[in-house]
Formats: C-alpha cells, structure tokens, sequence
C-alpha cells in the first residue's frame, strides 16, 4: 500500500510541478511566487496517462488499505507534502482562475454575481481576463465568504496571477492539514490510522482537491471546525455553539450544498433535547449568514439556483436528458424531471446510507448524518464533479468501516477518470475525443453500476456493530478524553 500510494502522489505531483499542460493552466509571469520547478512539458496524451495511472494507484492503495488496520503517521509527512504541493501549480480544472476573477472583481467594487469575467475591465483585467471557457461569460456560483477569501488572495497577488493562485493554494494547504487537526480532536486515538488513509494521504482525495486547489476543501474544513466547537467540553458550552454557528454559516457562505451540516447538530440537539445552547448555534448560524449574504444581495441566490439545473456529461442523467430532447420534450421540462428525479434519487440514498451505517461514537454523529446527506448528494446530483467529495471523505473516518468505503472509491475513481484532463484547451484532436468519448458514454454507465451496487449493497447490509445506530436513545455525553501521542 505504501509504495503504491508514494507512486500515485509522485505521478500527480510530476503533474503540477512541470510546466504547463493540458491540465494545468499557465500562470506566468510567477513573480516572487514559486514557478514549475520541473523543466518538462507533458503531452496532452502524457498528461491524461499520468493522471489515470495516478488515480488507479491511489484508488488501489486505498482499497489495500481498507483491508486492514492503519497507523497514523506523523505530522512531518503531511507537512512535507504540503510543502511539496506549495511547489506545484493547480491542475485537474481552471477553477481557480474563476475564483481569482470573482475575487478580483469584488475586490475593484463589481458584482462577481452579475459581471462577466471576461468583460469585467473591458476585457483586460490582468486576473479576470484569464479565465477559461467556457466560464468566461459566466458570473459566480460561489458564496460571498469564498469570494471574500479570494478577493484577499487577489489583494496580496497585485495583478499578479500566479501569486494569486499561490496565496489561495497556501490557504488550501492550510485547510487540509487543519482538517487533520480537527479530525484527531474528534476522533479517539484508535481511529487516528483511517484519518491518514481516508482524508491526509487520499491520493483521490488530495490530487483532486488539495492539488486542484478547489474550495470544497475549505468548505469541508469549516464543517469540521463547526462540529469540533459543537462538541468541545463535552458539549456543554453556549460560547462553543455560537463559534459552531459561525463556522457553518461560514461553511455555507462558501459553497451552499455545506449548509447540509446543519441537519446533523439540529438532530442531536432535538434527540438530546432542544435546549438553550442549540438555540445559540441556530441563532449564530443565521447572523453569520445574514451578514454574509445581505451585502453580496439576492444575484447571489439566483446563480445557485440557475446552476442547479445544469447536468454534467459523466452522469446517467446525460443521456436521459439528451434522450428526452430528441423525443421533443421542452427543454425547460426536461431538465425539471432530472430535477426531480436526481432529488427523489438523493432522499433514498441517504435514508439507505443512514439506515446501513452507523457512527463510531455518539460524540460524532452530527458528523456522520452530515457526511451521509453529503455522500447521498453527490453520488445522485445532476451536475456532480470529483472535487464535490470532500465532506464525504470526512466523514468516513467518523463510520464504522463498512461497504461505503469501497463505493465511495469507486465513484471517485470513475469520476476522476471522466475530468481527466480537466481543461477544455491545452488537448490534441486525439486525445480529446479519447477523454470526452470516455466522459460521455463509458463513465455514465459505470456510474450507474455504482448507483446499482449502492442500492443492492446498503439494502442487503445492516448496521454494522461497534457504534450507537441511527436509532438507539442517546447516552449520556462522554466526559473529556485523555491526551494521545502523535
């Protein structure tokens, strides 16, 4: 397992540390940020091999691991490989030129809501003029603390791109290892092992997200700081639930799926009985996100709203869409039963996903509920990328090991495969009728094998055994747990 996860994170770190690729937006001039250590130019055809080799290495390393149990490593290894992706430059998507453009945009007085990137300046802002297609005419999706974050990175790059991209990837960085930190505080020491497998040196996880340098992460992370506020001092605290509100409205003024965590707190307050401290954290939820959301105004919500009818090419949604096209139906009508259909899809996944799992201790069930919804979402939605994950990822260190573990890699892995190589410029004729072909017409039916397998598995399974299950009364609250060595 070892050396097949050393391989897949060298191959991806290969990726971002060499000049730019398919993959892998150019950023220069790189300024007093660090530019491609690695002299070598992959072809688009390198670039896609490398990426499936490193995505299959790490999915079976993952698998190997979940076979037994893992020990922890130290933080030295964590650590040294954030410092190694510090080295890199994002790749997988443009995303991170949108995020920069939005922030750009706020931070010179626009409406990243409204405006188009790539008129914003007429045309020649030196940040929103590098946005990619096909985002360049689209205003943002993302929520005003995100953009807020992005505006600062902006603020510190000075019209400079890539240092820019560098201070963001910094803060991604920051967030994953702090995720880690959270996790541990969370969790007993005996869990410690499936935190480094599961989260710290994912090679699904960290190659999409943390070298993609996507916000799901941050967003994630919040969740894990709201949770871990939540339950500090044995949860006893009003001072802790305020912070826990303010993380999830936080959470949520990120990316407006991460709302979903709130489910989980609201549901153990109701079991333990609804009380003064989970009216705190409503109460500090709700101010957080009116003074996040109030000054970005209601094109904020219009934008989530609209993208909520998109449909991606990777999902089975695609070819019923397009089948119900070509029989004449309205488009508008179309894309409203996907709708629905991926909704009613969401709700039985996660009533199976919360029925067939169950937490590792009571202290992290709002974890588990959240991680299950956000597992359910992504496994069924629309419009549903590799990087909508990490919430999941989370999660599942907080689970009893179970047959999740084994679906959730493989969606991830088929999902991953399909946005290889994640630009829509940068390929050769070849390689992109490869990759699309594979995106459009094999990943659709091997997510639908995995919807298959989800279904028979969870209904086949029960509860395993070693933790309180979705129904069992809650026991009392677990006073503080002894220190633990790294």
């Amino acid at each position: 397992m070892t050396w097949l996860r050393a391989a897949a994170f060298g191959l991806l770190l290969l990726v971002g540390a060499s000049q730019p690729n398919a993959a892998t937006p150019d950023l220069a001039p790189s300024g007093w940020a660090p530019g491609p250590p690695i002299p070598l130019t992959l072809s688009p055809a390198a670039t896609t091999a490398v990426l499936w080799s490193a995505y299959l290495l790490g999915a079976a390393a993952l698998l190997l691991g979940l076979r037994g149990h893992v020990q922890p490593v130290r933080w030295a290894v964590p650590a040294t490989l954030g410092a190694a992706i510090l080295w890199t430059a994002p790749f997988g998507s443009a995303d991170h030129l949108n995020y920069l453009a939005y922030g750009q945009i706020a931070l010179e007085g626009g409406d990243p809501w409204s405006e188009s990137p790539i008129a914003w300046q007429g045309g020649g802002d030196p940040l929103a003029s590098r946005v990619e297609a096909p985002w360049t005419t689209q205003p943002s999706v993302y929520g005003p603390f995100a953009t807020l974050v992005h505006a600062a990175c902006a603020w510190v790059g000075q019209d400079n791109l890539r240092v820019a991209v560098w201070v963001w990837q910094l803060v991604v960085v920051l967030a994953w290892l702090g995720g880690r930190a959270l996790l541990r505080g969370l969790l007993d020491a005996e869990h410690h092992g499936r935190i480094d497998l599961l989260w710290t040196l994912n090679p699904l996880l960290v190659g999409i997200g943390v070298l993609g340098a996507h916000l799901d992460i941050v967003a994630a992370v919040l969740v894990l700081l709201a949770l871990r506020a939540w339950s500090w001092r044995g949860g006893t605290g009003v001072a802790s639930a305020a912070v826990a509100g303010l993380a999830i409205a936080l959470a949520e003024a990120t990316k407006f799926t991460y709302a979903v965590a709130v489910l989980g707190i609201l549901w153990l307050a109701w079991c333990r009985g609804w009380d003064r401290r989970a009216s705190v954290f409503v109460g500090s939820a709700l101010v957080g996100a009116l003074l996040l959301h109030v000054p970005a105004g209601l094109d904020s919500y219009v934008q989530v709203l609209r993208s909520g009818q998109t449909v991606s090419l990777a999902m089975p949604w695609r070819p019923l869409l397009e089948g119900m096209l070509a029989l004449g139906l309205p488009n508008a009508i179309a894309r409203s039963v996907i709708t629905l259909g991926a909704a009613a899809l969401a709700i039985g996944l996660a009533v199976l996903l919360l029925r067939a799992t169950r937490p590792v201790s009571e202290g992290v069930r709002p974890l588990w509920i959240a991680g299950m919804l956000s597992a359910a979402y992504a496994f069924s939605a629309s419009y549903s990328l590799p990087w909508y994950d990490p919430l999941l990822w989370a999660a599942l260190p907080a689970v009893v090991p179970s047959v999740l573990d084994v679906l959730a890699t493989a969606r991830l892995l088929v999902i991953a495969w399909a946005y290889v190589p994640g630009r829509v410029s940068g390929m050769t004729q070849g390689v992109e009728s490869l990759t699309l072909g594979f995106r459009r017409f094999v990943a659709p039916l091997l997510v639908l094998a995995v919807w298959v397998a989800t279904v028979w598995l969870l209904r086949r399974a029960g509860a395993p055994p070693g933790g309180p299950s979705a129904t069992e009364p809650t026991p009392a609250r677990r006073g503080p747990r002894p220190a633990t060595a790294d």
